[in-house]
């Protein structure tokens, strides 16, 4: 098949993403792959989101836009727009984040080269202005890849933005309803299949810190861990404990 012909859909969930939606489109519609649709579910935004978005799917056809009717997350928004998803692969952006413009190409020619069907990149940090931080994520080595026992204890980052598996693959592939952590703990679900993530070790992707992300709240993060861990994976008291200890120490001295 000629890389040309296979499509990718591109998952993002939006709210109140007016100030850089439209930074992400640009990443995405200068791609040098260009068969790909964006489905874009907005969570109730109250700000120009919608609009922005509007004019976004009026000159492009391949970006489609919905709607939650009641605001209900990001895992329920990004289920949303996966029910709706027709590529042959799965990539994920959010509404902040930034790709690099071979992103796609370079991804889909490393997956297809070893007929492999999960993947994801290194990436680096940027303020809320995007400008970098000076910080790289994941960024591991050649022939790097981890199994659901390496996720458990957080061995690499899975930033959701990086991350394309094979459609195919994977009978479920919806992400588990909890508020945060949602994206982590499909990671877990896809690899507990037996498959592995493997990593295309280069920076294609840019993600945006902001000044009040959950993501940055180190206690609200490792109850989250906690939590993943007992109600999601129904792992016993020792085996959570045990998991957690290699996450802490990860999220300690990891560079």
């Amino acid at each position: 098949m000629n890389t040309a012909d296979i499509k990718i859909s591109i998952i993002t969930p939006t709210f109140n993403s007016a100030s850089t939606i439209l930074q992400t489109y640009n990443c995405i519609s200068g791609q040098t792959h260009h068969n790909w649709e964006w489905l874009v579910t907005d969570d109730c935004s109250s700000d120009d989101t919608i609009s922005i978005m509007s004019a976004i799917c009026e000159k492009d056809s391949r970006v489609k836009l919905f709607k939650n009717a009641i605001n209900s997350g990001a895992a329920v928004t990004r289920n949303n727009s996966l029910a709706n998803a027709s590529g042959e692969y799965i990539s994920f952006i959010d509404s902040d984040d930034l790709w690099f413009t071979s992103k796609l190409e370079k991804q889909l020619n490393f997956m297809l080269a070893d007929n492999l069907d999960f993947t994801f990149t290194a990436y680096d940090l940027v303020d809320a202005q995007g400008n970098p931080l000076g910080k790289v994520v994941d960024l591991q080595g050649d022939n790097f890849c981890v199994d659901y026992f390496d996720m458990l204890k957080k061995k690499a980052t899975l930033g959701c933005s990086t991350v394309m598996f094979k459609r195919a693959a994977f009978s479920d592939f919806s992400m588990p309803l909890i508020r945060t952590g949602q994206d982590y703990a499909l990671w877990l679900k896809l690899l507990k299949s037996g498959k592995k993530a493997y990593l295309l070790n280069e920076i294609l992707t840019r993600y945006r810190i902001l000044p009040n992300s959950i993501s940055r709240n180190k206690i609200k993060k490792s109850q989250r861990q906690w939590s993943i861990y007992r109600k999601i994976e129904k792992l016993s008291l020792i085996h959570s404990a045990y998991c957690f200890g290699f996450y802490a120490w990860r999220a300690v001295f990891r560079k």
